[in-house]
């Protein structure tokens, strides 16, 4: 089994959303740039939504306008619909992600619509990205609980693991959306859905509400994951837990990884201080324990 990790930085995209203080254009590029320049190569980089409901992913075309594109590095775009994707191509992405979830409670309330409905609409959507020569990921939420309707069975995530990949996604990320999840339900869920689909092609996106988002990743690692999601300095909150942290910070993941053996390509030094940045522009305390150990120290 291999010891190198891909991680997927998401604070630009992800993070930023659920923040309270929105960032320009100009340092969201800067934020980009810093993470890059850390060894990260895999960066969200906006969101084509509707700028009236997440105003913090507002003008997304003007970043990659400022991106590269042509370098090594991915940074993915999230894309709604239809109306999205035509906003991302003609912004020059490479690379988008679209989502749906294992809970019929949350898409319903998130979205508007059923799962089946949401997988629907994303079929033409990557049906053509594939056929402008984008990557498409696929994000499922709720991995293992829901905050409407409780706890989620892996029965309930393996047909829209399955629908993502059918329509033709090269990786679907399981995301810990609320952090209920612990060691022995993130095992359980991933026991299922290995045996029908390669650990390859699977990701982990834990969130660390529960504080329980390393020793998911741990879990993770015990069956072959080797692609993790994760958000520098821990940037978003969770929205279903006001004041409690979200993302895992891509700090602690990376100093953990490190510790165990596994090769990040991430410079740990570079990275806190660009956590460090990006928090104080949002004028908080990072959430990331690794970011405020190497303050102490």
């Amino acid at each position: 089994m291999s010891n190198t990790i891909r991680l997927v930085e998401v604070g630009p995209r992800d993070g930023l959303q659920n923040e309270a203080r929105p960032l320009s254009v100009e340092q969201r590029l800067e934020l980009i740039q810093k993470l890059a320049d850390s060894g990260l190569t895999e960066i969200e980089a906006g969101s084509f939504v509707s700028p009236n409901w997440v105003p913090q992913m507002a003008n997304t075309d003007q970043v990659l306008a400022g991106l590269n594109l042509k370098d090594a590095n991915h940074y993915p775009v999230l894309v709604p619909n239809q109306k999205g994707l035509d906003a991302a191509i003609q912004a020059g992405a490479k690379d988008i992600a679209v989502f749906g979830a294992a809970s019929e409670s949350f898409s319903q309330k998130n979205i508007n619509c059923s799962i089946e409905e949401s997988l629907n609409r994303f079929h033409p959507v990557a049906a053509q990205a594939k056929e402008a020569g984008i990557r498409v990921r696929g994000y499922v939420s709720c991995l293992v609980a829901c905050p409407y309707e409780g706890p989620i069975q892996p029965a309930q995530v393996v047909p829209v693991v399955r629908a993502l990949f059918e329509m033709g996604c090269h990786e679907v990320s399981l995301g810990d959306t609320i952090g209920r999840g612990t060691p022995k339900s993130i095992k359980a869920v991933l026991d299922i859905l290995l045996t029908e689909f390669p650990v390859e092609r699977l990701a982990l996106h834990c969130h660390d509400t529960y504080g329980m988002a390393l020793a998911n990743i741990m879990a993770g690692l015990e069956r072959g994951i080797r692609v993790f999601d994760s958000s520098v300095g821990g940037a978003g909150g969770c929205p279903y837990a006001p004041g409690a942290s979200g993302n895992v910070a891509t700090e602690d993941v990376v100093y953990l990884l490190e510790q165990e053996g596994f090769n990040t390509g991430v410079n740990l030094s570079t990275l806190v201080d660009t956590g460090r940045w990006l928090f104080d522009l949002l004028d908080k305390v990072p959430a990331s324990r690794v970011n405020l150990a190497y303050s102490a120290g």
